[in-house]
């Protein structure tokens, strides 16, 4: 518990964007660094959530590293076993298990203005680090409603994320409330063994088929012998994405179509017209998360099975009774109810440079700068920060854009005169690196300029304004209490890697240790250095 330790860079979590951070930090030849992670082993989300079903909706092929490429891929949708298992094995071919500190829980976070470094408390000692890279990720806090009675419920209760392996569902009376993406994969595994399923179903999901199949050995042979091949394979499955965004940012009237082929899904499994009422939306499709299935909707035609359209409202002893009056029984309730996504759990325990919480901060919503870095809090960034995410394409490549900006974020502090020369420590060639640390504090640190991050976030939500996350006609997860879309990034991937591919001084102030070097915002939006009378000793 007493121990503590200095380093260059500390990384918040070990999903990928915790790893990914930690080789790009690798390759850029900084060692000095360690991935906090608060769990036994690393893997993210992809740890946590091991439900029945558990698979991920973006082919294999592109949901992965570029640089580190899979040709092993069992199915063009993995499961969770072997996303989990890659990651492990990123994690070992890459050489981050001496970086690496499992079972550290990150509890606070500190800005000290006068060392320039966070001051970090973790469950197993301290720590210092002139640059935090938050990877904590927004699946990472399951969100389970407040349901009145639910305390005293005589049964078994967990969240998807959290599942209970050691629970039977064998012949029970199983009630799944959320129809989101955890729940379509659990619905149609769970089904065939329990005794009776009920589906709380606040609002109907827009499914399309998914055409998963096993990839053949001579594909994966040919993967091996010629690494091109599996990128071209990347390449195509991105360019279809990228095409396809056009219609969710820019032409929603344009989905009608994808919207038909959805219906005919439902209509194909769902042969009562009353369900199939039930189970088909009302509002534009993309407006929530586009959710794949080729078993959900056959699931819910088994005569077991009971879809209440209604969400649950309270709890009585072992009944449990939805918002409009529908009483089930249950022996387990499982909760797909999702995550904190637009109120990151881990800014409660940032404390910036004016003493306040990120929570704080973000109180009216989450704001950063290229939704890395956020007013008040110098050298700290977020890896899939605010308007980050993606409805149709895949995260990995949206955090490797980020990884850039990190990358970059670094190279100015050095060129800012933020170390002192090559320090003691080893680049990932043997080489050494620029990662030797002279002691708590940094020569220099880099914090967002108001005008900066208010100019990115007009221009993300001048552009949200026509998309079909906001005009589609629902309420979904990718907005905040407010109504606001801090979620997704109105673009395609493309776009979002031009935006970070280096980092604009000019929209960042400069900060000495000693002294604090502003650029000075004049009042027609300008920047200039201040002179000599300006600099705040």
């Amino acid at each position: 518990m007493g121990q503590h330790e200095h380093v260059r860079v500390a990384v918040i979590g070990s999903g990928f964007g915790g790893l990914g951070a930690a080789v790009r930090l690798r390759r850029e030849g900084i060692t000095d660094f360690v991935v906090l992670e608060r769990a036994g082993s690393v893997g993210g989300a992809w740890r946590d959530n091991s439900y029945p079903g558990c698979a991920c909706d973006i082919p294999s092929h592109l949901y992965s590293f570029s640089f580190a490429p899979n040709p092993d891929w069992p199915r063009s949708f993995s499961g969770q076993r072997h996303i989990r298992a890659y990651l492990e094995h990123v994690a070992d071919t890459f050489g981050l298990r001496p970086h690496l500190r499992l079972d550290h829980e990150v509890l606070l976070m500190r800005w000290d203005s006068d060392a320039l470094c966070w001051e970090i408390e973790t469950s197993r000692g301290t720590y210092t680090a002139e640059v935090v890279v938050s990877a904590t990720g927004p699946l990472s806090d399951p969100r389970t409603p407040e349901i009145p009675g639910l305390a005293e419920f005589p049964g078994k209760v967990f969240h998807s994320a959290r599942w209970d392996h050691g629970y039977d569902l064998r012949g029970k009376r199983v009630a799944v409330i959320g129809t989101g993406a955890s729940a379509i994969q659990i619905v149609p595994a769970i089904q065939p063994e329990v005794g009776r399923l009920t589906l709380f179903q606040r609002t109907p999901a827009w499914v399309l088929p998914r055409f998963d199949r096993r990839i053949s050995r001579p594909e994966r042979r040919l993967h091996r012998a010629l690494p091109l091949t599996g990128a071209l394979r990347r390449k195509l499955l991105w360019g279809i994405r990228e095409l396809q965004v056009q219609a969710f940012t820019k032409r929603p009237n344009e989905l009608g179509l994808v919207e038909s082929l959805a219906k005919a899904s439902i209509a194909k499994s769902i042969k009562d017209p009353a369900l199939r009422a039930r189970l088909t939306p009302s509002y534009r499709i993309g407006c929530k998360r586009i959710l794949l299935s080729s078993a959900y909707y056959p699931a819910l035609a088994r005569p077991n099975v009971e879809v209440v359209a209604s969400g649950l409202a309270e709890v009585r002893g072992s009944t449990l009774v939805a918002a409009d009056g529908t009483q089930a029984e249950a022996d387990a309730i499982v909760f797909g109810t999702g995550f904190h996504v637009t109120d990151m759990p881990i800014a409660e325990r940032v404390v910036g440079a004016d003493g306040i919480t990120l929570a704080e901060a973000w109180k009216d919503g989450m704001r950063s700068l290229r939704g890395a870095t956020a007013v008040g809090f110098p050298n700290w960034m977020t890896i899939i920060g605010p308007n980050t995410g993606l409805g149709n394409s895949s995260m990995i490549l949206m955090i490797e854009s980020q990884l850039n900006y990190m990358a970059d974020y670094l190279r100015q502090l050095d060129g800012l005169g933020g170390r002192g020369g090559p320090g003691g420590s080893e680049g990932p060639d043997g080489s050494e690196g620029r990662g030797g640390s002279e002691g708590p504090g940094a020569r220099v640190a880099l914090g967002p300029l108001p005008s900066a991050v208010s100019a990115w976030n007009h221009r993300v939500q001048a552009r949200m304004e026509r998309t079909v996350w906001n005009t589609g006609g629902c309420t979904s997860w990718y907005l905040d209490e407010s109504g606001r879309n801090t979620t997704v990034w109105p673009g395609t991937t493309a776009e979002f890697r031009r935006a970070t591919r280096e980092v604009d001084l000019s929209e960042y102030e400069v900060i000495r240790a000693g002294r604090q070097l502003r650029v000075v915002e004049e009042p027609d939006g300008g920047t200039r250095t201040p002179d000599e009378k300006e600099v705040v000793r």
